[in-house]
């Protein structure tokens, strides 16, 4: 666990204290730090439900891939996260997860499902096809983006934006959907499996790019792929990451994302996938 100056847990090691409530079951609760405008920040709510696997005592080897599927938004209140191993093999885990919380009335309503890969890795011949872009500025000679007013979660991260600028004028024209960034978090803590799945959803919404259009938005569902294990982000340690995501479409009130995410060394430690929700 990452502690501040002041001696306190970092904000993400505070969001991701899982309680074991049975077999299976852990209790938890948004943290205020990760607030966005309605509910919490998705990539924290990915954060938690891999944290359940990953501190749950069966688990086989590491990450591989997670998939999170927002059913309905999350509320500012406790919640409950069923992590089950779905199936095991010699060398890779199946999991199921679910995510309850009472409803607005009070009836337990399931609000996030899961999914996710665990395996234990062996050495084998590695290589990667997509390569750090070059002829970037280095994230000192970038100078920190500002964080809009309206939600909290910016706060708790580090952005250095190199190109794709949320629009200053939302006038409808058109533009690329590319963003670029360096990204680390705020305080900076040495990179993880849980703070990766977190840095994965940090990119605004790509209808906001394209058209420069307050469009509501919203992620329905999420995967994120990791290409690193604990050692390779262990010698991340605390530096940033380039975050690059584009869209392919954008079609009937839905829009995909894709994102890759590499450290300062060129290493490709994530791809994400993304399906999001839009409304004219």
């Amino acid at each position: 666990m990452t502690l501040s100056e002041s001696g306190a847990a970092h904000p993400l090691d505070q969001a991701l204290v899982l309680a074991p409530l049975a077999p299976h079951r852990f209790s938890g609760q948004p943290h205020p730090a990760y607030a966005n405008m309605v509910g919490p920040y998705g990539g924290i709510t990915a954060a938690q439900m891999l944290q359940a696997v990953l501190q749950h005592p069966e688990r086989l080897g590491e990450p591989v891939a997670l998939t999170v599927n927002y059913a309905a938004a999350l509320l500012d209140r406790p919640f409950e996260i069923e992590a089950r191993p779905a199936r095991t093999n010699r060398s890779t885990q199946h999991w199921t997860l679910l995510l309850r919380q009472p409803d607005e009335d009070g009836t337990d309503a399931t609000v996030i499902t899961a999914t996710a890969l665990t395996a234990v890795r062996r050495s084998t011949w590695s290589a990667s096809d997509a390569p750090l872009p070059t002829d970037l500025a280095r994230p000192q000679d970038v100078a920190p983006s500002g964080r809009p007013p309206q939600v909290r979660w910016p706060g708790r991260y580090d952005m250095r934006l190199i190109t794709g600028h949320m629009p200053v004028t939302w006038d409808g024209s058109e533009a690329d959907s590319l963003t670029r960034l360096w990204v680390r978090d705020e305080p900076p803590r040495a990179l993880d499996f849980a703070s990766l799945t977190a840095l994965a959803d940090v990119f605004y919404p790509r209808v906001w790019r394209r058209r420069a259009l307050r469009t509501p938005a919203g992620t329905v569902s999420m995967t994120v792929y990791y290409h690193a294990g604990g050692a390779e982000l262990a010698a991340t340690g605390a530096g940033y990451l380039l975050a690059q995501a584009r869209s392919q479409a954008f079609f009937n009130g839905f829009f995909d994302q894709s994102a890759e995410l590499w450290n300062e060394a060129g290493h490709l430690l994530a791809t994400t996938h993304q399906i999001v929700y839009f409304k004219e």
